[in-house]
């Protein structure tokens, strides 16, 4: 009761960062960090998209939303924004504070984004975005995570994965031959960027 007492008073003190302090103590196996990402490691993970061509891109893990106002500020008017989180927190947590028509979040998990996409009337998606730990997600969710990314992935289009270890590549080498790397010292904790691409 004192530990859960502890995370309200920092929600309602830090505000965002409260929000994102308590889910992280909560699923710490399923945020990436404790601290959310730098500008620097916003503006180069999404330097090499296309926007002009960008009709839906998807984030998993949007936690407090870091990333969704950037791409909001670049995605074109009639484009659309689907940001998917297992965390209840996180998803009532955006709807309050994220006012597009272009913007949905929705609670559910990554491995599902096929038919959440679906679901919103698109047959795929341009860019998928993820932060998901995937060194720390249950045994065999990241493979399936990558798979059915690379299934929804429009041709042209690219996952995007920032990650503190090179887990994720390892997934995602298994279904996107072409995959560019990058490393961004000014973040807490530093973090390898890889953009795989789907031709």
């Amino acid at each position: 009761m004192q530990r859960r007492s502890f995370k309200q008073r920092a929600t309602r003190l830090f505000g965002q960062w409260g929000v994102f302090f308590r889910g992280f103590v909560e699923e710490p196996r399923m945020v990436g960090s404790i601290i959310p990402s730098s500008r620097f490691t916003i503006e180069k993970m999404l330097a090499p998209v296309d926007w002009d061509r960008c009709e839906v891109f998807v984030e998993y893990g949007p936690g407090v939303g870091t990333f969704c106002q950037p791409v909001l500020d670049r995605m074109r008017r009639d484009g659309a924004l689907i940001v998917i989180d297992t965390n209840p927190l996180f998803i009532d947590y955006l709807k309050e504070t994220i006012r597009d028509s272009r913007f949905h979040a929705v609670l559910g998990s990554a491995e599902d984004v096929e038919e959440i996409v679906r679901a919103h009337g698109y047959d795929g998606a341009d860019y998928v975005l993820s932060g998901l730990p995937f060194s720390t997600l249950p045994e065999g969710v990241g493979p399936e995570i990558a798979a059915a990314t690379h299934r929804v992935i429009r041709k042209g289009g690219a996952f995007l994965v920032y990650q503190f270890s090179a887990k994720a590549r390892d997934y995602m080498a298994r279904h996107f031959p072409r995959i560019d790397s990058g490393f961004e010292p000014l973040n807490v904790l530093p973090c390898q960027l890889f953009w795989g691409w789907k031709d």
